[in-house]
């Protein structure tokens, strides 16, 4: 167990995406410095500007929740999906996905794990929250939207919070997302 780390916004550097479409700015991945292909997971903030593919991820699961925009249409494979600002959208990595914008650009959280040794989730919150911690979980809170405290550190947009603690404390006066991220081997 370790104090919760704070990972600021404005340290985080912009990289084109994996197929060169866009940039992305990770926050958090594991193992640290893993790259976009080493990772058992991975947390990221894309900036989305345009209609087009999302990049390729054998192997993994992904989580998609739109944090600032409108909303995006996705189709996945031959589903067809909405991406609404923060609702949480799953779908496989390796799977052929594009992206059409409703309304002009969007920022996406995006969450991706390798299947088999991590599992991932998300939720969008609001308000005031004890988070618990899973001994086999890591849990990182982003803030989204406006101002958030997590175990009493100030956090402003976009700002996270890595944290292993059995439960710290969440406020926030907009939405955050909280990331659960489970080892299962």
């Amino acid at each position: 167990m370790s104090a919760p780390r704070v990972l600021r916004a404005a340290d985080r550097t912009a990289v084109p995406w994996k197929n060169g479409g866009g940039v992305t700015r990770e926050i958090a991945a594991w193992p640290e410095g893993s790259g976009v292909d080493g990772f058992d997971w991975r947390v990221s903030l894309a900036d989305v500007g345009a209609d087009g593919p999302f990049s390729a991820f054998p192997g993994t699961e992904r989580i998609l929740t739109v944090v600032d925009g409108t909303g995006m249409g996705l189709t996945v494979a031959r589903r067809h999906l909405l991406a609404e600002r923060y609702a949480p959208r799953p779908f496989p990595g390796e799977v052929a996905t594009h992206g059409r914008l409703l309304a002009g650009p969007v920022v996406n959280l995006n969450v991706m794990h390798r299947r088999g040794p991590v599992t991932a989730s998300v939720a969008v919150v609001r308000g005031g929250l004890p988070v618990a911690v899973a001994a086999d979980a890591t849990v990182l809170v982003v803030a989204l939207d406006g101002p958030a405290e997590v175990a009493g550190t100030q956090l402003g947009r976009y700002d996270a919070v890595l944290c292993d603690e059995p439960a710290v404390d969440l406020r926030t006066d907009g939405h955050a997302a909280v990331v659960t991220l489970r080892r299962t081997g």
